[in-house]
């Protein structure tokens, strides 16, 4: 008995300690749509994720995009230069590189900065919660009003 609940602590110990490596805890589209509102992405892209017009000027619709995860991950990270698309990664464009630049070349102002910045795990979330929820997915409709809003809410009053 005491050697396996040994073994069952090293187990335990091995997991906690490996999953800072593995890139923090798993998220679920929950946690991405928290996330999305958080970083604001429902101030340009709306909560559709349709984009139009914002504070931002016109935002590219993620349900039309054609972008992968990774493609997504990394305008998260980086930004979008010469737009109002920010950086979330602390660290973009100074020691990580972004979009094949080196991070020495790069430069701040190549992006504005998010409000507020995202860790790894969050922009992966993030990315994750546009591929399985927006891109793709045609006009939003009632049930995708719902979906991010709750039954009975305002904002779904003109979806019939």
């Amino acid at each position: 008995m005491r050697i396996f609940k040994g073994a069952v602590l090293s187990s335990l110990t091995a997991a906690v300690l490996t999953l800072p490596l593995l890139g923090g805890p798993a998220w679920g589209a929950e946690d991405g749509k928290a996330i999305y509102e958080r970083a604001n992405c429902v101030g340009c892209h709306k909560w559709h994720g349709g984009g139009g017009g914002g504070y931002g000027g016109a935002a590219l619709s993620l349900r039309d995009t054609h972008m992968d995860r990774d493609q997504l991950i990394e305008v998260v990270r980086c930004g979008r230069p010469g737009t109002r698309m920010p950086f979330h990664d602390k660290n973009a464009w100074s020691t990580v590189q972004c979009y094949g630049v080196d991070a020495k070349a790069g430069s701040a102002e190549a992006a504005p900065q998010a409000a507020e910045f995202l860790t790894a795990s969050e922009i992966a979330t993030v990315a994750d919660y546009v591929m399985g929820n927006l891109k793709g997915k045609g006009k939003p409709d009632r049930a995708d009003c719902v979906a991010f809003w709750g039954e009975g809410a305002k904002q779904c009053l003109t979806y019939k």
